[in-house]
């Protein structure tokens, strides 16, 4: 898959999802098998770019691959600056967010609520593109609500604009997270433009990214909440698409070995004290399955240090080693 001057390694992308894709986050996705990893929505208005949440999400020091920022707001030179601004800061691609459903961004006019507005939409992908030597991307969703579903407009607007990739993630802003996405709207946008297409939403293993790709004929799908405690659905995809076979999850040691290395990420990023209370939201994730009444998740939370939280990984692991050893003896 192509986005201007980058071949990306596939055509599984990681969504941008604020407070979850920083660059541990992406980093480890990558080396899982993502072809490309988006950063956080960072706000285009400069009053906010120098807190201590803005910096880390600015932050790309040693990052591999392609870096993709996602940028939020509506205001067309505010846009155009931050884009600049990214870029400078090392983005290689600039990805607008015209998807987000969250209250607290559209209510300032930006995210999902700026496909009400289709000439403010043009306005801005014209500062942003003409401000920047990098490729732009656009993510969207399907309209603003199921009577005002103008994706396929949106998506013109944008190629003729410069934009050269366009994700489309398959509901509308009211619909938020609820119901089932839909691919249709998707497939015609594909068969309406030329620029890239990656589809976006309720792809949540290998068989949901096959039939997809297959039935919208996108370029690329984007996995946003299935990788969330999750990074190596990237790399089982990617083998199922490749062979037409289903590629195991990993074993409990090679999980042991990713959480941890997540963890050191957040910790070294963030420092220990914010580290250790992010590090609290990712190990339920990764533990959704084991740990089912939530019995280790509850004390692991209340556990204050780095130091604390890698030794009851590493006795947690232990113990599930132990039971899988005996229940496999037992068999």
């Amino acid at each position: 898959m192509q986005i201007g001057p980058y071949r990306l390694s596939n055509n599984l992308i990681l969504a941008p999802m604020a407070g979850i894709t920083d660059r541990p986050f992406r980093e480890l996705c990558r080396q899982m098998g993502a072809g490309l990893a988006v950063s956080e929505m960072l706000s285009s208005n400069p009053r906010v770019w120098q807190t201590e949440k803005s910096m880390s999400r600015m932050n790309h020091d040693g990052e591999s691959g392609i870096r993709s920022v996602q940028i939020a707001g509506s205001e067309p030179e505010l846009m155009a600056q931050a884009a600049q601004m990214n870029v400078d800061n090392g983005a290689q691609i600039v990805d607008i967010n015209m998807g987000c459903p969250a209250k607290k961004v559209n209510k300032k006019l930006a995210g999902s609520a700026l496909l009400q507005d289709p000439g403010l939409v043009q306005r801005i992908l014209n500062a942003v593109v003409n401000a920047v030597e990098v490729p732009v991307t656009l993510k969207i969703r399907t309209g603003w609500d199921l009577q005002h579903k103008n994706a396929e407009r949106i998506a013109k607007i944008a190629q003729d604009a410069g934009v050269q990739a366009l994700t489309i993630h398959g509901r509308t802003r009211k619909c938020a997270f609820n119901g089932f996405a839909e691919y249709t709207t998707i497939k015609k946008i594909k068969q309406s433009i030329t620029i890239p297409v990656i589809a976006n939403g309720d792809i949540r293993n290998e068989h949901d990214a096959s039939r997809v790709l297959a039935f919208t004929e996108a370029d690329g799908v984007m996995i946003g909440r299935a990788a969330q405690g999750n990074p190596w659905i990237f790399r089982q995809i990617e083998y199922f698409l490749e062979t037409g076979k289903r590629l195991a999850k990993p074993d409990l040691n090679e999980q042991a070995r990713v959480l941890v290395a997540h963890l050191k990420g957040l910790y070294a990023l963030y420092g220990e004290f914010t580290g250790v209370r992010i590090a609290r939201k990712h190990v339920g994730w990764y533990l959704t399955a084991h740990d089912e009444n939530r019995g280790f998740r509850r004390s692991f939370n209340a556990l204050e240090s780095a130091e604390a939280q890698l030794n009851a990984l590493n006795e947690y692991f232990s113990a599930l080693q132990n039971q899988s050893t005996l229940m496999n003896f037992v068999a």
